[in-house]
């Protein structure tokens, strides 16, 4: 849930200093001309009305072609619009006459990371806390920041900055548990997770609930993965990753049929998902259902090319004593994907089923030649030269 919760930062301003220069030179009407279109333009920044606060803002450049104000006022709107390049221009100006201003550098900033250019990002909230390095609504960016490169070290550490000024705050809290779910460290990050639902109980938020209800899911603790998806479900009936998880639980226990019912109750929602359809094939397929596998297999394969799709209907081949059309496709496969240990495991069985045995050795050798390690190919190998 690397996306969920950003830092709800709706009121950014409220209590920031400015680090801008007086107006000078200008004669009380125009000052209080400008003061009025700028309270007038951030005004309508907060109703919405993107365009008439530009409207306001150029106004002020008219007569002040370097104020700070209407600057980062025309920063804000660019951003609001989602035209980050335009807002860098914006800001990057009024830092050039203003270096110290905060709203520029706060802006800047955030469009850096909207960017997804987060060491510039990271940069520019540095040269911020040189101001404030108490804000913890930009400590808790810079973290994010970090955890965006997978500096885990660093993001780690501001988190915890955070947390020693705050230490219930929610960012902080949340962010390390995706730091630690995006390093496989499943079990710390349920601990941040977990501590969410101590603070907030019945209003924990349901992506809390589903990213516990995920670690579990790793660590094949599937019963408790299962009691969060549920908990999820019973807020939000139609919850995608509520729905996926217990799927895919209950398909980690071997109990295709109830995996089944969540695979299809994605697809009455969204039924082009093509990596539900190839789930719900599997399903099918295990439960011995092949007419359904492969009409499922075929429905992904109808919106495009799909790997799991062709192979699903390779092994459905092979289970069905077609053991020549599989090889075909399997072989195809190979050639497009030469490491993929599973590909080898299903064409050197397909030759096992045929009696040719030497063939299925020669086929799960070639795997090992080309470099290839896995226990399951080394295992089947051993077994065939016995």
């Amino acid at each position: 849930m690397s996306n969920q919760i950003d830092a709800d930062f709706k009121n950014e301003k409220a209590d920031l200093p400015v680090f801008g220069e007086p107006l000078q030179n200008k004669i009380p009407g125009e000052l209080q001309d400008i003061s009025d279109w700028s309270k007038r333009g951030y005004q309508l920044l907060k109703e919405n009305h993107i365009a008439e606060a530009e409207r306001n803002f150029n106004n002020i450049l008219m007569c002040d072609e370097f104020n700070n104000y209407a600057l980062v006022g025309l920063g804000d709107a660019a951003r609001k619009k989602g035209a980050h390049r335009e807002a860098v221009q914006f800001y990057t100006r009024c830092l050039e006459y203003h270096p110290g201003n905060n709203y520029a550098l706060f802006g800047l900033a955030d469009c850096y990371k909207s960017l997804n250019q987060y060491h510039r990002a990271i940069e520019i909230w540095e040269q911020y806390l040189h101001h404030d390095d108490s804000n913890v609504t930009v400590l808790t960016r810079v973290a994010d920041a970090y955890r965006k490169i997978r500096d885990f070290e660093h993001s780690k550490e501001v988190y915890l900055k955070v947390l020693e000024m705050e230490q219930d705050n929610h960012y902080a809290i949340i962010g390390l548990g995706h730091l630690h779910y995006d390093f496989k460290e499943y079990r710390d990050a349920l601990f941040y997770w977990e501590r969410m639902v101590d603070i907030d109980r019945e209003n924990v938020d349901i992506r809390v609930l589903t990213s516990i209800g995920n670690c579990h899911r790793r660590l094949k603790a599937f019963d408790d993965g299962i009691i969060y998806f549920e908990k999820a479900l019973d807020r939000d009936m139609n919850n995608f990753y509520a729905l996926f998880g217990l799927a895919d639980c209950y398909r980690g226990m071997n109990q295709q049929d109830k995996s089944l019912q969540y695979w299809n109750k994605i697809l009455d929602q969204d039924n082009r998902n093509k990596v539900i359809l190839t789930r719900a094939a599997d399903a099918y397929r295990n439960l011995e259902d092949y007419q359904s596998a492969v009409e499922y297999y075929e429905r992904a394969l109808n919106i495009e090319y799909d790997q799991y799709a062709v192979l699903g209907l390779a092994v459905v081949a092979k289970l069905q004593n077609r053991c020549d059309e599989a090889i075909e496709s399997l072989r195809s496969l190979v050639r497009q994907d030469a490491r993929n240990y599973r590909l080898y495991l299903e064409l050197a069985d397909c030759h096992y089923r045929r009696g040719d045995k030497k063939a299925a050795v020669e086929t799960l050798g070639e795997f090992q030649k080309q470099g290839g390690r896995n226990s399951k190919v080394a295992e089947l190998l051993d077994r065939y030269r016995n």
